[in-house]
């Protein structure tokens, strides 16, 4: 799997090692002590890699995915989020394996939301258009695979911040946060996001997933949902509008919530609910958990 030193990487090498033989592999944070280096930007490497481990499924979770930091260098997004992914797709179909894409609710312009799969896709920022770009060569290369969609990925992670983790750490040190109350989501525990791949694997199914939360929920509600999980001051969160965010360099779709209907219907797969989700991140042993 590429992308092992990542937040859903580390929690699928941790997940999917229960029952598989997990190799991963890193660019520039080895997190796993196993993991090969692999530069997914360039053919040569993953073609190296991919030949000599001959793996019967690669999950690829590695990716750029800064929305503002691929507005500012498109080239090295191209290079990461579309060369990169080109050259897994291309080499998955050389060895026959099957291919796991992971993607984003970004590929969507955010006018509608609860987006299904059927939808039509219309990217509003390079982010956006070059996971969009990734899902075309995963799709059109690799004779079997798989695009799981997600929103808002979120998490524990040793070294990287995430929504969440941000939120958590500005009201554990008292700091005010203004936070958007009209931009829409489907938060993705990262934990939960990595047992659905496991199950998409072995169910064999292929085509488009919606793989997010369950829930579409604003950023500013989401920060409240989280402040009341970990119990700590609410009060610091503060409504503002999407335009209002003036750190913002990239567009951001106004509601890019994702519909799980056929992740539920097709494969019987139920994403967490925000609360259980939450209450996970907080105590994995919780009861609210344990529930699902």
């Amino acid at each position: 799997m590429t992308g092992a030193g990542g937040l859903l990487g580390s929690k699928l090498v941790h997940i999917l090692s229960k029952e598989n033989d997990v190799t991963p592999t890193h660019n520039v944070n080895p997190l796993q002590p196993n993991s090969i280096p692999m530069n997914i930007a360039e053919e040569d490497s993953v073609s190296r890699v991919l030949r000599s481990v001959r793996p019967d499924v690669v999950v690829h979770a590695a990716a750029m995915t800064n929305v503002d930091g691929c507005e500012s260098n498109e080239e090295l997004a191209w290079g990461i989020n579309v060369q990169g992914t080109r050259n897994i797709a291309q080499g998955c179909r050389t060895i026959d394996a099957k291919l796991v894409y992971v993607s984003t609710d970004y590929v969507f312009d955010g006018e509608k939301g609860l987006y299904s799969e059927q939808d039509k896709t219309n990217p509003i920022n390079y982010y956006g258009l070059t996971k969009l770009k990734g899902e075309e060569f995963a799709t059109q290369l690799c004779r079997d695979s798989v695009v799981a969609r997600a929103s808002v990925v979120y998490g524990w992670h040793p070294t990287r911040t995430n929504f969440a983790t941000w939120i958590i750490d500005s009201l554990r040190n008292r700091r005010q946060l203004n936070v958007a109350i009209d931009h829409h989501n489907s938060p993705t525990l990262a934990d939960d996001l990595a047992e659905i791949i496991g199950r998409i694997i072995s169910s064999k199914a292929n085509g488009v997933y919606h793989t997010s939360g369950s829930e579409r929920i604003s950023r500013y509600e989401f920060a409240l949902k989280i402040a009341d999980i970990f119990k700590l001051d609410r009060s610091l969160v503060k409504p503002v509008k999407m335009k209002e965010i003036k750190a913002w360099t990239a567009k951001r779709p106004k509601d890019s919530s994702l519909s799980v209907g056929k992740l539920r219907n097709d494969l019987g797969i139920e994403p967490l609910d925000l609360t259980r989700a939450l209450s996970r991140m907080k105590d994995p042993k919780s009861e609210a958990f344990k529930a699902k």
